[in-house]
C-alpha cells in the first residue's frame, strides 16, 4: 500500500537534490530520507530518482510521480489551512523562520514575554538564511530582509536594520585605514553568499573596496561577525550586532551602507488564525520596541531611517 509519508520524503528529496538538504527541511536524519525513498521505489517497483554528481535527479517515472504527488500535496495543504483557519484556540505550534542573527539576538530573547501571556503557544524557531515555503507549511511566519519570491503571501514592512563596516583595531594597524579612492588595496573582505539575505550589503562592500580581496564568504551573519572579530578582515554587519562586539570597530565611510527592510510574511490563509495572529502581533511589537537598536541615531541624534509600522 502506498504511504503518503513516503511521497512527502520523495518530494523533498526531488526538490532539494540531496539527502542532507531534504533531511534538514524534514527535521529527520539522512538515513531516514534514503530509507523512505527506497520504500516508495519498492512499492511502485520503479526507480524514481537517479543519484548524479549534481544531486538527485528524477527519472521519467519520477517526473510523473512528482507531478501527481504535488497535486495531492496541494490538496492536503489546502485542507490543513482551511481547518487550521477555523481553530480559535490560543494554543498549538507556530513555526517562525528568519535569518540566524534575528533569531538569536532579537526573537529568541523576546519569546519569554510571549509565553508569559500565552503559555499554550509553542514556538518552533527556524533560523535559515534562505526562504522557506509558507505555502508548503515549512513555516507559518517568516521574518525576512528582502521581498519574497513566493505568491499568496501577506507582506508587511515592520522596520529596518542599519549596517556598518567593521574590523578589529589590530587588523587596521596591520592593513591601514580605508582608502576608498584606491579601492582599499591590500584589504581582506568577509562577505555573504549571493543567495543570502544580506547580499545587497555585501555587493555594496565589494564595490566600495573594489581592489580588496574576498577571503571568506558565508551564509551565516554570525560567522561573519566572529570572523571579523578574529581579525579576518572587513565585514559589512548589522549595527545592532556589530556595535555589541567589543573586539570590533565601526569605520567611517563617505556613504552609509544600504539598510535592510524587515519584512513580516504570512500566508494569506493563515493570517487570521488566532495563535498565528498573536505571534505576528508579538513580533511586530518587538521590532517596533527595538527601533533605536536596529536603526541607531546618527550624530544629530536622529534615527538613520524611520521605521514604518
Amino acid at each position: 500500500m502506498l504511504d503518503w509519508d513516503d511521497l512527502r520524503f520523495f518530494l523533498a528529496l526531488s526538490r532539494h537534490g540531496s539527502l542532507s538538504a531534504a533531511a534538514k527541511v524534514l527535521h529527520v536524519s539522512q538515513s531516514t530520507v534514503g530509507r523512505r525513498l527506497n520504500s516508495l521505489e519498492a512499492t511502485l517497483a520503479v526507480r524514481l530518482l537517479n543519484r548524479t554528481p549534481d544531486g538527485y535527479v528524477p527519472t521519467l517515472a519520477g517526473v510523473d510521480v512528482r507531478e501527481k504527488a504535488e497535486r495531492l500535496e496541494a490538496e492536503a495543504i489546502a485542507l490543513e489551512r482551511d481547518v487550521t483557519g477555523r481553530d480559535t484556540r490560543l494554543r498549538g505550534l507556530v513555526r517562525v523562520t528568519c535569518a540566524e542573527t534575528l533569531a538569536a539576538h532579537i526573537l529568541a530573547p523576546s519569546f519569554a514575554q510571549l509565553h508569559e501571556q500565552h503559555p499554550d503557544i509553542m514556538i518552533e524557531l527556524i533560523p535559515n538564511p534562505r526562504e522557506l515555503s509558507l505555502a508548503m507549511r515549512e513555516a507559518d511566519i517568516s521574518l525576512r530582509m528582502r521581498p519574497p519570491e513566493q505568491h499568496d503571501l501577506v507582506v508587511r514592512r515592520i522596520g529596518s536594520i542599519a549596517f556598518g563596516i567593521y574590523a578589529t583595531p589590530d587588523y587596521l594597524r596591520t592593513h591601514g585605514g580605508l582608502d576608498i579612492d584606491d579601492g582599499c588595496t591590500g584589504h581582506r573582505l568577509i562577505t555573504q553568499l549571493e543567495d543570502t539575505q544580506e547580499m545587497t550589503q555585501s555587493a555594496w562592500l565589494t564595490e566600495l573596496a573594489s581592489r580588496a580581496t574576498v577571503v571568506l564568504q558565508t551564509s551565516s551573519h554570525e560567522a561573519a561577525v566572529l570572523a571579523a572579530a578574529g581579525g579576518g578582515g572587513l565585514a559589512c554587519l548589522a549595527r545592532f550586532r556589530g556595535d555589541r562586539e567589543t573586539r570590533l570597530t565601526r569605520l567611517p565611510v563617505p556613504t552609509e551602507p544600504p539598510s535592510a527592510d524587515i519584512l513580516l510574511l504570512v500566508h494569506k490563509d493563515n493570517r487570521d488564525t488566532p495563535r498565528i495572529r498573536v505571534v505576528l502581533t508579538h513580533i511586530t511589537d518587538c521590532i517596533h520596541a527595538l527601533t533605536a537598536v536596529l536603526q541607531p541615531a546618527d550624530a544629530s541624534g536622529q534615527p538613520d531611517q524611520a521605521v514604518a509600522g
